[in-house]
């Protein structure tokens, strides 16, 4: 139980640091590399998978992997960009920490569920990989609607 709290306790702490970086980005013109960039550093949290511990079973990977993309639907919706003096700007979301939140709620709510039938280990692979497909899923989103908006911008200069 010790466990599962403080987990949820450095996900709020998390949650609020994601919600501080996102409102310090909307000030300074989103690039293709700040959008890939965040992902591919938490990549670097899959070296947790060469510990047998933190292994899961190939459904279990599925199954994360699919609630991450449908969680990240919300992040999708609301993230939008703007064009203020030629460069394109992040708009920073009302309801996004309340989305932040909320995911981290529903979340803690299945960690809990979950932790009463699987491992430390294996739960704590699956949230992994869960937050893993949301990013990514977020992020490639992002990569189209940031393409969408450079192309405008592009048109707008050959008119």
């Amino acid at each position: 139980m010790f466990w599962a709290i403080a987990s949820s306790f450095v996900g709020v702490i998390m949650a609020i640091s994601m919600i501080i970086i996102r409102l310090k980005a909307a000030k300074k013109p989103v690039s293709i590399r700040k959008i890939i960039l965040p992902p591919l550093f938490m990549s670097t949290g899959a070296l947790m998978f060469i510990f047998p511990e933190f292994r899961v079973p190939w459904a279990q990977v599925f199954e994360a992997t699919i609630v991450g993309a449908i969680f990240s639907i919300l992040l999708v919706k609301t993230t939008k960009f703007e064009v203020r003096h030629g460069q394109i700007y992040l708009i920073p979301s009302k309801i996004f920490a309340v989305i932040l939140f909320g995911l981290l709620l529903v979340r803690v709510i299945l960690k809990l569920i979950i932790g009463q039938t699987i491992s430390l280990g294996e739960t704590s692979g699956m949230f992994f990989l869960l937050a893993f497909a949301m990013i990514i899923s977020w992020r490639l989103a992002m990569l189209v609607k940031y393409r969408k908006v450079e192309q405008q911008i592009s048109n707008l200069k050959e008119s």
